[in-house]
């Protein structure tokens, strides 16, 4: 029996590769030799297009496509209704070499997607509709290709597991996998948190890289008590305030302009581990030297290049992690990056703490204690593995095994990986072509799937700037300081601070897959905006201290409560994800230098608003900027949790006026029916489905999945759930997420 599931099917990635979710309803019988795939369509809502479809390959009404009553229509068009995403059918037959395919199972043409034509700019998984003997017929000509002779017997039965990573249990003959691989394959699933020692290094290495850039974000805010007069900008003019404004921006300067447009050539020569330990440098020595600095041009220098290494460590750390990470944790991880840069804020405003009791000269300790995480970050990167991507771009195979054997627990799964990677890169060559640094970045803002990516990650960046929390993060102390404190206890508070931000930081590990990058920023961005409004109002509180201090300090914990999990980890998590991969460094690039060059321009201003406005128009002023922001993720971000690349590619491919029309026109009625009528039969469509077809039940009417814990596992990551359809009270198979 055909299913047509009504909710977008989410998909678990492995190893980068899509992993659909096709046995839901077939018996998990040993002697099933077939997994038959579906068309996956996603559709818009009825009546928010001009029906255009768009079918699986460019040649208007094919036989295949005609019979399923789908209409060609020109890639042109933009207002779509449906975008097909089409996949083949495979088998793992226990085929001979020479067998021939078995009947009705003929290996899919290649796909044509063109990345200027907007909607299908995508990558699919190459291996997808390949028969076994094809499949392994080039499994053994990439070996011989690529000196791999001796891993030729693995490497057949990774391609087959990435040909159809939930159907390794299935395969027969020569490559059918032993116990102890099949354990392993599982254990991806049940304890995704089993990994080798060298991952796990790896991830303590990036983990310190974050701590070195909260620190070093930090560590003026305790200074700038004492640094102005010392390096006489200590005044109350427009200039002093300017000049403090600009020395406490200087990294961020750095970064923007320099820092960040470095990674991507300097990942291309000397990889991800050369550019972390030159990042690494660059936060160890320029930060020792501003200790010794006795004028503020000599301390914006040191700053200046302090930025750079804040720059290339910001746009590699993630990536590095990612492509080194398996993919049950690969989120986690990246969402990791926040958290440990709150750590790092943490330490920062500990060090500001202590430095305080040392006197006038603490701003010098202050500043040039942030070298201290530097230096093992320095020392370990070149214990970690390269990244087994960065071999292979540079055909470096061997070594790109050697990388993945280390950091697998499987050979199996290094296997796995490795022909996965190298098929999926053969195919973004031949989509994408060659390119250069000056090329991406131009199509950054010219390939319209490229540009929305783009416009999304702007908004991310922007709105962290925008939402205050580093005029709390750089100034807190002084905020705290005209608010009635003494400068014991404005750091005392500012540590606090600090401590609010990195424990709040945890539970984004959780939500960030649960509730979905969009929906927390769209929760926290209100919460932020009246919590920042009411610690400005708090300053007209009679009195400097008591009340008027303790509610001041409330309200900046409160705000910092709602921003650590929300705008916190989304940014970087989000602009890490949704550029393809042939524009994923130049595009993290642009991200993190909008970010950080925003973050130049609060610096900057932040003295003469405070000076200006006071706290409590500084504060009202920002709590504005809030509702702003809101409006612009609102209208400009598309939910990406739970999607594979593909499925981003396709999300990405939707115009940003059809995405607007929609959240106004369906989104905004249905959270005023929902929540401000409290009608819980309100429903909202999705704006994106995905019908999944040629699924059979089980005759029995058993499910495989039921008594199966791995499965289970399995179906619960991909968000497959029984819910009901509040429109007709039928039962239907739906994914947990709703999209917004």
């Amino acid at each position: 029996m055909m299913i047509s599931i009504c909710r977008v099917l989410s998909f678990w990635r492995l190893g980068g590769l899509t992993v659909a979710l096709r046995r839901l309803h077939q018996p998990a019988s040993p002697r099933r030799a077939a997994v038959s795939w579906g068309e996956f369509i996603i559709r818009f809502p009825r009546g928010m297009s001009t029906g255009t479809h768009l079918p699986r390959d460019a040649s208007p009404g094919t036989g295949r496509d005609r019979g399923r009553g789908i209409a060609a229509a020109p890639a042109e068009a933009l207002d779509i209704e449906q975008i097909t995403i089409s996949t083949s059918r495979h088998r793992h037959a226990s085929l001979s070499p020479s067998a021939e395919p078995e009947a009705g199972f003929t290996k899919s043409d290649p796909p044509n997607i063109n990345f200027n034509a907007n909607i299908e700019a995508k990558i699919k998984n190459p291996l997808v509709g390949i028969s076994r003997q094809t499949l392994l017929r080039d499994v053994d000509d990439f070996c011989h290709a690529k000196g791999l002779d001796e891993h030729r017997a693995l490497l057949r039965k990774g391609a087959l597991v990435a040909q159809d990573p939930t159907g390794y249990e299935d395969i027969t003959g020569d490559e059918a996998l032993t116990e102890e691989e099949v354990d392993a394959l599982r254990s991806e699933v049940l304890h995704k948190w089993r990994v080798p020692r060298v991952l796990l290094l790896t991830i303590v290495t990036c983990s310190i890289g974050a701590a070195v850039q909260g620190w070093d974000q930090t560590g003026s805010n305790g200074a700038n008590l004492h640094l102005p007069r010392a390096l006489g900008i200590g005044g109350d003019s427009n200039r002093d305030q300017l000049l403090v404004g600009l020395v406490n921006s200087a990294p961020y300067i750095g970064t923007s302009l320099l820092g960040c447009w470095l990674s991507d050539p300097m990942n291309d020569y000397i990889g991800r581990r050369g550019t972390i330990f030159f990042s690494a440098n660059f936060c160890l020595w320029p930060v020792l030297a501003s200790a010794f600095c006795r004028t503020w041009q000599q301390l914006f220098v040191c700053r200046l290049l302090l930025g750079i290494g804040m720059g290339t460590k910001a746009s590699t750390v993630p990536i590095f992690a990612a492509e080194n990470s398996p993919a049950p944790i690969r989120g986690a991880l990246v969402m990791s990056w926040q958290l440990w840069t709150a750590f790092g804020i943490f330490l920062g405003t500990c060090a500001n703490l202590v430095g305080e009791k040392i006197g006038s000269d603490a701003w010098r300790y202050q500043l040039g204690a942030a070298f201290i995480p530097a230096v093992p970050l320095a020392v370990l990167i070149y214990m970690c593995p390269e990244s087994p991507r960065w071999y292979i771009k540079k055909d470096r195979y061997v070594d790109a095994m050697k990388s993945l054997l280390r950091l697998r627990n499987d050979p199996v799964q290094a296997a796995r990986d490795l022909y996965y990677i190298h098929v999926q890169l053969q195919a973004e060559q031949e989509f994408v072509g060659n390119s250069h640094y000056v090329k991406r970045f131009i199509e950054l803002f010219t390939i319209p799937r490229v540009r929305r990516a783009t416009l999304a990650a702007f908004t991310a960046m922007l709105a962290q700037q925008m939402c205050g929390i580093n005029i709390i993060a750089f100034y807190s102390a002084s905020v705290f300081q005209r608010a009635g404190a003494t400068n014991f206890q404005a750091l005392l508070a500012t540590w606090g601070f600090g401590l609010i931000n990195f424990l709040f930081a945890f539970p984004a590990i959780w939500t960030i897959d649960t509730f979905g990058r969009r929906s927390l920023l769209l929760f926290t961005f209100p919460q932020m905006s009246w919590t920042l409004l009411a610690a400005g109002l708090c300053n007209l509180i009679p009195g400097n201290k008591g009340a008027h201090l303790g509610l001041v300090a409330l309200f900046v914990y409160l705000f910092a409560a709602f921003y650590s999990p929300g705008e916190g980890p989304v940014p970087y998590t989000y602009s890490a994800e949704i550029f393809p991969l042939s524009h994923r460094e130049v595009g993290m690039a642009f991200a993190v230098a909008t970010c950080l060059f925003w973050a130049a321009v609060l610096s900057i201003t932040f003295p003469v608003m405070l000076r200006s406005l006071g706290v409590m128009g500084s504060f009202g002023f920002y709590a504005g900027l809030n509702l702003v922001a809101l409006v612009m993720i609102f209208l400009w971000l598309p939910e990406t949790k739970q999607r594979t690349l593909e499925e981003l590619d396709y999300i990405f491919a939707v115009p940003t006026r059809v995405f607007m029309r929609y959240q106004v026109t369906k989104t905004l009625p249905w959270w005023y029916r929902r929540y401000l009528l409290r009608d819980k039969n309100a429903f909202l469509e999705p704006l994106y489905q995905l019908d999944l077809e040629d699924h059979h039940d089980d005759a029995d009417g058993g499910n495989p999945f039921d008594n199966d814990k791995a499965k289970v596992e399995l179906k619960e990551m991909v968000g497959f759930t029984t819910g009901i359809d509040p429109r007709n009270g039928e039962e239907s198979s739906l994914s947990s997420d709703i999209v917004h």
